[in-house]
């Protein structure tokens, strides 16, 4: 065999495997923080269209709310849990970084922080917890029937894990980014560098 013909098949093999790695990476993020995640309702084939929907909560200042009162801006949605000990005050903190890079833009998006452990997370846990993040993002809490809702919505995971003290929380860790009308459009990875979840945010401003 010429060596022109070892490189050609070299280059090929190559290009195969970078392909199945991208295939595997995507795979991996849909069934582990995508809608994908086995446990959630979205686990059976749910076209993106569908996410988002109607929910009823409490915000951390003791106000009811629905979906209602965030359309007409962007919002950036983002389940989690006042204990959680690394995800969501990670995520929280880069939602903070974000919008003061944002500038003036960022008084334009609605940014919640959606509760998954109700049991814990009042509306008064949650306000005392946000006092570390920027003002504008809002917590939601609630019942656990109209968290359920939320999740279901939103085609979000989470399952409540027992430990040796008590509990935590296993969730998608994914930001959920919802035009004005509060269609989907896209995701923020956990694991998203800041330069592309601006970038992602600035064409939601767009739209």
């Amino acid at each position: 065999m010429s060596i022109l013909k070892i490189i050609r098949y070299g280059a090929w093999t190559a290009v195969a495997l970078v392909a199945f790695a991208a295939g595997a990476i995507l795979l991996g993020w849909w069934r582990v923080d995508g809608p994908g995640r086995p446990g959630s309702s979205a686990a059976v084939s749910t076209p993106l269209a569908d996410v988002g929907g109607p929910f009823t909560s409490t915000d951390h200042t003791g106000r009811k709310v629905t979906q209602a009162d965030y359309q007409g801006k962007p919002t950036l949605v983002f389940f989690g849990f006042t204990h959680c000990p690394e995800v969501c005050p990670t995520t929280l903190f880069e939602l903070t970084t974000l919008l003061g890079k944002l500038g003036a833009d960022a008084d334009k998006l609605n940014v919640l922080f959606v509760t998954v452990d109700p049991e814990r997370d009042t509306p008064a846990q949650l306000a005392l917890y946000l006092q570390s993040f920027d003002p504008r993002i809002v917590g939601l809490s609630g019942t656990q029937a109209e968290v359920d809702a939320a999740l279901k919505a939103y085609k979000a995971y989470a399952k409540r894990l027992p430990t040796a003290d008590g509990y935590t929380m296993d969730h998608t860790a994914s930001v959920y980014l919802m035009d004005a009308e509060g269609r989907f459009r896209s995701l923020i990875d956990y694991h998203e560098e800041q330069d592309s979840a601006l970038a992602k945010v600035r064409l939601l401003l767009k739209r």
